[in-house]
């Protein structure tokens, strides 16, 4: 059943009313220079939704008259979600424990912050003169600046509790939690890039490569590990930790990082993309791109998020390693040498991909040698002297998790026949294929 026209405006008055204040605040402090506050951020995310959610409740997207004043809300939810994201990583930037002050890095963020809150505020005036030409009533109380005080502070409060009774399970709390994330570091690679990409290039990467969903199922695993270290290693005491807080620090900022990139992407892949609509939606659609230039968005959601967030996961992964070292379990075990063939190709991948799966420390000693058990090379360099000392055994010593799988390798010949062909692997060892 259709609504009328004057009820549903009535209606929109109301749902509109806290989102116009923001946007009109938004016009009044029109500064270039001035870093406008996540509690403003927050209001504007809460009443850009509450309106969105209004207009699609009652069909606006598929109406000629209000489907440019619900695009423009999204625009503003999407762009304060992003800013929002981005404030935090700058109000946080101090309390981060990181090896490095990279001042780029906090000059960039800073940048990207002052970018997205200019589409914000180059927008505010278009939805203005949008609810007056739909008869919107246009608030006539305004917020001021005290009412978005900024929470940034250099200061904290003492910390005085601490338990540290259940070492040894935060232990194994610490060790699942740096496996999942090496393991985590392991997949986001494929995005990994070492010089900024030009605009072609960044087109030819969205949304083919690089997409929101990609993109927001990392931030999703980022977010569970930062969960699982709040719940079980927080509690049990790590601020005399200097490495456990590094290792909280790199996962905050690359979930923050992919957060801010993840509704940029979002955004441009919804309202931004250049695909084939009916008239009044291509129209908008050629508004927006006006307003917000894809080609500037789509640089900051490459080049600065996914370029950092590679570069902080990067980071991460030896001071990961260092951690895992420092908590494993050891052990070693004593296991026969590939028959036939010796340490070739397959054995040593098997090998490898078995001490990178847990990340924790394994050396395989043949003879007099020691040698790294997660480099594939190392191993074939043993496999010569093995052959050529005619060795029937080798020592495998480190991380016990991983010495459990090489045991049950080995037992199958190393997961090849004796004339080298594969064989299929027990189900403890599926994550090898």
């Amino acid at each position: 059943m259709a609504i009328s026209y004057q009820s549903f405006k009535k209606r929109a008055d109301i749902f509109s009313f806290e989102y116009l204040k923001c946007i009109i605040y938004l016009i009044d402090t029109n500064s270039e220079n001035q870093i406008l506050t996540k509690k403003l951020y927050t209001h504007l995310i809460s009443a850009s939704h509450l309106l969105e959610d209004f207009l699609d409740f009652h069909g606006a997207k598929n109406n000629r008259d209000w489907f440019f004043y619900r695009e423009l809300s999204a625009t503003m939810r999407h762009l304060a979600l992003s800013a929002y994201s981005q404030k935090h990583i700058l109000n946080r930037l101090g309390f981060y424990e990181f090896k490095t002050d990279d001042k780029i890095f906090k000059k960039e963020s800073c940048d990207t912050l002052l970018t997205i809150q200019n589409f914000l505020q180059i927008t505010a005036p278009v939805i203005l003169k949008q609810a007056e030409k739909l008869g919107i009533f246009i608030p006539e109380i305004k917020y001021k600046s005290k009412h978005f005080p900024d929470i940034a502070t250099g200061e904290c409060l003492e910390h005085n509790i601490d338990n540290l009774d259940n070492k040894d399970q935060q232990k194994k709390n610490i060790i699942n939690i740096a496996s999942d994330f090496l393991e985590l570091i392991e997949k986001f690679e494929k995005f990994a890039f070492y010089e900024k990409y030009d605009k072609k290039q960044i087109k030819e990467l969205v949304p083919l490569n690089v997409n929101e969903v990609e993109i927001r199922r990392f931030e999703m695993l980022l977010h569970n590990l930062q969960s699982a270290f709040d719940s079980y290693v927080i509690p049990s005491g790590y601020q005399s930790d200097k490495k456990l807080k590094q290792l909280r620090s790199h996962f905050s900022i690359v979930f923050h990082i992919l957060q801010v990139m993840g509704r940029l992407l979002h955004f441009y892949e919804r309202h931004l993309h250049n695909i084939e609509f009916k008239d009044v939606y291509k129209n908008v659609n050629e508004i927006l791109n006006k307003l917000i230039n894809p080609d500037i968005l789509l640089d900051i959601a490459i080049n600065y998020c996914l370029f950092y967030a590679w570069e902080f996961l990067s980071s991460g992964k030896k001071l990961t390693f260092e951690i895992l070292d420092e908590n494993i379990n050891r052990s070693s075990i004593k296991v026969g040498i590939p028959q036939k063939r010796g340490f070739h190709t397959r054995p040593s991948l098997l090998i490898a991909k078995i001490v990178n799966h847990y990340g924790g420390q394994v050396k395989m000693l043949a003879g007099e040698g020691e040698f790294d058990a997660s480099s594939v090379l190392d191993l074939q360099w043993a496999g010569g002297k093995i052959k050529k000392e005619n060795i029937q055994q080798v020592i495998f010593k480190g991380d016990s998790r991983s010495l459990v799988d090489l045991k049950i390798l080995a037992n199958i010949n190393y997961g090849e026949d004796l004339i080298g062909k594969s064989i299929p692997l027990p189900k403890e060892l599926s994550y090898l294929k």
